[in-house]
């Protein structure tokens, strides 16, 4: 008995404090967002590796922001990782399962993996959402069209036939 009103005080507190995050949708940290335009910008001008290294930066300062996974997963994609961009992509659907740019870009990374049939789901889906004619629909289109991206063989992925 002695320790009930410290316990439905502190029981209060938790409740109060947890609805409130919950409902919370905090605007993106500055630092973040300066270092997302930071990726973007590296991205744009080809250095996949920097903008990765933006993008992860940026999820450091704010693990919140979503839009960052979407970003990392552009640059993945970017650089011939779609497997690393189908996981960034699929990270940011969890936290956000109406993100249409995720969907696109997860259909266009399966397309290049050659998943033609979860490519086509994606854009059945895209289409579902926002019609035939909005970008992520267009863009998904597009890299279905184009098809699966040829792997390029190295000499280390190669073993020698040894007879």
């Amino acid at each position: 008995m002695r320790y009930s009103p410290a316990a439905i005080a502190l029981s209060l507190f938790a409740a109060v404090s947890s609805s409130a995050l919950l409902g919370a949708t905090d605007a993106p940290d500055a630092r973040a967002q300066a270092l997302v335009m930071e990726g973007r910008a590296a991205l744009a001008a080809g250095d996949t590796q920097g903008a990765i290294d933006a993008f992860e930066a940026a999820l450091v300062v704010d693990p919140g922001y979503n839009n960052v996974y979407v970003d990392l997963a552009d640059a993945a994609r970017a650089d011939g990782l779609q497997g690393k961009a189908i996981h960034y992509y699929r990270e940011a659907l969890e936290r956000d399962p109406d993100n249409l740019s995720a969907i696109s870009g997860e259909g266009a990374a399966l397309a290049e993996k050659g998943a033609m049939d979860n490519a086509r789901n994606n854009l059945a889906r895209l289409e579902e959402m926002c019609g035939a004619t909005c970008k992520e629909t267009v863009e998904l289109a597009a890299a279905i069209e184009a098809g699966p991206v040829e792997r390029v063989m190295t000499a280390e992925a190669v073993a020698p036939d040894r007879r």
